[in-house]
């Protein structure tokens, strides 16, 4: 069951970041692209800081990457404090703070992605489907503001 486990929820969480599959889609839009990283590709750092709907697409992005390090250090045993606050300070951010901050979320999903068949999946379960549940929301998001955003130009 643990090898099972571990690719269910490896399907789903490539969905939420790397979009669909050619099999189709468990609950995105099936199109090309429509993951996490699909949905940042193209966008500058000046859109990413405008301040839409009292956030901007770099803090929710930042959020995602700190939401992803969280739980890979809890899974870990890394003794650290937690500060949700500081993940959701970023504002304007430059061409290449903006690079940073996606390679940052890319490098903490594929890290996990290749720790999940080695942690102990009874016993984090909880935290990697919240994971999936997190990062699925903060997509939605994601995906309306770039709705609003385009509706503004």
């Amino acid at each position: 069951m643990g090898k099972k486990l571990a690719e269910s929820l490896k399907t789903l969480l490539n969905e939420t970041f790397e979009g669909p599959g050619n099999g189709g889609s468990y609950y995105t839009d099936s199109r090309p692209n429509t993951g996490i990283f699909g949905t940042l590709e193209g966008l500058n750092a000046e859109d990413a800081s405008l301040s839409i709907h009292g956030s901007t697409i770099a803090a929710h992005s930042d959020h995602i990457r700190y939401y992803l390090w969280v739980v890979r250090s809890l899974i870990s045993g890394v003794d650290f404090e937690k500060d949700w606050e500081a993940s959701w300070t970023i504002s304007k951010v430059d061409e290449a703070k903006w690079a940073e901050i996606k390679e940052g979320l890319q490098r903490e999903y594929f890290t996990l992605l290749s720790e999940i068949e080695t942690i102990n999946l009874e016993e984090w379960l909880t935290n990697v489907n919240a994971i999936v549940a997190h990062s699925a929301y903060h997509l939605g998001a994601l995906r309306q503001m770039i709705k609003t955003l385009e509706s503004e130009k």
